[in-house]
């Protein structure tokens, strides 16, 4: 049974575990959250120890053929787009590598025509030498797109459904292949079977009401747990952040009830990865690391070209997916348009000391392609 049928099914028939999710987050008091979160912190020490995995997101593109309301990169916003070429990929590499990286995330808008299977494959092929944690986080494919990218060493694939409401993904994507419902919900499936080691899954909070998307959400990951076994399952948190577009959210999830989800998904599921962006705030961030978080993004950079300023020579802009010149004189100070506004600026050097101040344990890398060959 596909997870679509899952999920339409979902009102009438949950998994055990599901059904306990479900419990875990109603409405707690102020000592039952402190009761969640003395659970979910020993959980996490047992299985996954006193580290942190962090990671970087690199964007290649935010060229993009879907209109998403909610989205910087959506086509018929007027912003600054460009798309990386293979040097200047390798330039703003190569900065974060020598921030101490080796784990670093691929990112791009949808573009199926300059963001290819092709191309991301020579990205991560040239890549893989000094990082040996690639993962993508890119448009839907085929099974047979991406088994050249796990070919080339991209070993986790990272696909946020966005919303797992029907009407509401309807409302939100209102022009483009990003419509199709069902497709989408298939693609971390069809990434297991091409060869994808990690599978990392999530919901854009602020799009629909925040209990029934988490549950949804608790579904998903109870799935994957039984079809991609073999594989490390992950989940993301992420909340709308300010970006291009000026979409305003109708659904809220405050700061309380984050920390009672990261507790809750810590607790129904204790060896999934739990993933914190640099969307949040410093001090939230700091607050939620020891409750069940286990990998951090640090120093990010939504924008391509945003580490080392590549790019800056080849903007343009488009006004309905039209591209025109940029209205901007020559030699002007522009980067290309991020995708949304982050919120912990912090430098990767900087989380990695209050993690140790912490009591936990920065880790740059825990992968190694070799080990494939052992």
């Amino acid at each position: 049974m596909s997870f679509a049928s899952v999920l339409d099914e979902l009102p009438l028939r949950k998994a055990a575990r599901v059904r306990r999710f479900e419990r875990l987050l109603s409405s707690v008091s102020d000592t039952g959250l402190e009761e969640l979160a003395r659970e979910s912190r020993v959980l996490t020490r047992q299985n996954f120890g006193r580290t942190m995995r962090l990671f970087a997101p690199l964007y290649l593109s935010n060229e993009c053929i879907n209109n998403c309301s909610y989205c910087g990169f959506s086509r018929d916003n007027p912003i600054l787009r460009v798309t990386l070429d293979l040097e200047q990929v390798l330039a703003e590499a190569r900065h974060l590598a020598k921030q101490g990286f080796r784990q670093i995330l691929l990112v791009a808008g949808e573009h199926p025509k300059l963001v290819s299977s092709t191309y991301l494959a020579d990205c991560v092929r040239a890549l893989s030498a000094e990082f040996p944690s690639v993962a993508i986080e890119v448009g839907p494919m085929e099974k047979n797109e991406y088994a050249p990218i796990v070919e080339a060493g991209a070993e986790a694939l990272v696909v946020y459904q966005e919303t797992y409401d029907r009407a509401k993904y309807a409302e939100m994507h209102t022009s483009g292949p990003k419509r199709d419902f069902d497709w989408r919900l298939g693609c971390p499936v069809r990434g297991y079977e091409a060869g994808f080691r990690r599978i990392g899954i999530g919901a854009l909070f602020g799009l629909a009401e925040w209990r029934s998307e988490a549950i949804a959400l608790a579904a998903h990951v109870d799935y994957l747990l039984k079809q991609c076994w073999q594989a490390q399952i992950s989940v993301s948190l992420p909340r709308l952040r300010p970006a291009a577009g000026g979409f305003h959210p109708k659904f809220s999830l405050t700061d309380r009830e984050l920390a009672q989800l990261v507790c809750v998904l810590r607790i129904t599921f204790p060896q999934i990865g739990i993933v914190l962006s640099t969307r949040e705030r410093a001090s939230l961030r700091d607050a939620l690391v020891p409750l069940g978080v286990t990998m951090m993004s640090a120093g990010s950079h939504t924008e391509p070209g945003g580490y080392t300023r590549q790019g800056v020579n080849n903007l343009h802009r488009t006004i309905r997916g039209r591209i025109v010149a940029p209205d901007f004189a020559n030699g002007s100070d522009q980067l290309a348009t991020g995708q949304f506004e982050i919120s912990d600026d912090r430098a990767p050097a900087e989380i990695a000391e209050v993690l140790r101040g912490s009591g936990l344990e920065p880790v740059w890398k825990d992968w190694d392609q070799a080990l494939l060959a052992q």
